[in-house]
C-alpha cells in the first residue's frame, strides 16, 4: 500500500495533537473551495485514514497568511477545547522570528501602543489611546544578529491583536520584509505574480504549550522557510 504523504511539514503528532508547519502564502482557514491549510491536513488525514465523509479538526489559533511557522490542530472536540482554553488564559508561549528593515540599536526592549482594526479591510492602525477603539498592544523584542539588509529579532507578545509584530515593527520604523502592506521596501522570498502568496519575514518560530490529554509541557521549534537562508543568518 503506497504511503500518503502530506502536503505541509508535520512537526508532531500524538494523539488527537497535530503540530505542523505552516508554509507562509496560505490561509490558516477559507470558506469551502479556497485552499488553505486546514483543507490540506483533513484531505491528508481522509486520504492517510481511507475514511470517506467529512473529518474533525480543530484550529486553536491562527496564523496570517503571508507568516510562516508552527500551528496547532486537534483531531477530536475535547482535544480542541483544552487547546483553545490554553490560549484563552494565555498559558500558551509563542516566539516569534521577524526580520525587519533597519538597524535597531537597543539589544533588547518593549514597544506598547495603541492599536485598532480598520473596519471592513484586512489592516490595523496605530491609534491614540483615547480612541475608543484602542487596544492595548505590548511586544517584547530581542536582537538576534544585525546584518545590511537590517535587524534579525525574536519577538514575544503579551497581547495578541490582529497583525500586532506587523504594525508595530512598521510603526517604530522596522517594517519586516517584504510586509508591502505596512510600508516594507524589501522584498522577500519568491515574488509570485499573485501577491497573495507571497510571503513576508514573519516565522512562528517555536510554540510551548501542554498536550491537551496528557497535560504534559511540549515545545516545539519549526524550521524557518527557504527564503530566510538567502538573508545569510544561517
Amino acid at each position: 500500500m503506497d504511503e500518503i504523504l502530506p502536503e505541509f511539514e508535520i512537526l508532531l503528532e500524538d494523539g488527537p495533537l497535530l503540530a505542523v508547519n505552516k508554509p507562509f502564502g496560505l490561509l490558516t482557514q477559507a470558506p469551502e473551495g479556497i485552499d488553505s491549510l486546514e483543507f490540506r491536513v483533513k484531505d491528508y488525514l481522509i486520504c492517510r485514514e481511507r475514511k470517506p465523509g467529512r473529518c474533525y479538526l480543530g484550529v486553536p489559533h491562527r496564523l496570517d497568511r503571508p507568516v510562516s511557522g508552527v500551528i496547532l490542530f486537534a483531531k477530536h472536540a475535547r482535544a480542541a477545547k483544552r487547546l483553545s482554553e490554553q490560549f484563552e488564559w494565555r498559558t500558551v508561549q509563542k516566539t516569534y522570528w521577524a526580520a525587519v528593515s533597519g538597524q535597531i540599536a537597543q539589544d533588547s526592549g518593549t514597544w506598547t501602543d495603541y492599536m485598532k482594526k480598520v473596519k471592513g479591510q484586512p489592516l490595523a492602525v496605530i491609534t491614540p489611546p483615547i480612541d475608543p477603539e484602542a487596544r492595548e498592544a505590548i511586544l517584547h523584542f530581542q536582537v538576534l544578529g544585525r546584518f545590511g539588509w537590517g535587524t534579525w529579532l525574536e519577538i514575544t507578545l503579551e497581547t495578541g491583536r490582529m497583525h500586532q509584530i506587523r504594525l508595530q515593527t512598521a510603526s517604530h520604523g522596522f517594517p519586516i520584509l517584504g510586509d508591502f502592506q505596512y510600508g516594507s521596501p524589501t522584498t522577500f522570498g519568491p515574488q509570485f505574480e499573485d501577491d497573495r502568496l507571497r510571503g513576508i519575514a514573519l516565522h512562528a518560530r517555536s510554540i510551548s504549550f501542554c498536550h491537551p490529554m496528557t497535560r504534559e509541557p511540549i515545545t516545539l521549534a519549526a524550521p524557518v522557510p527557504p527564503p530566510w537562508h538567502d538573508l545569510g543568518i544561517f
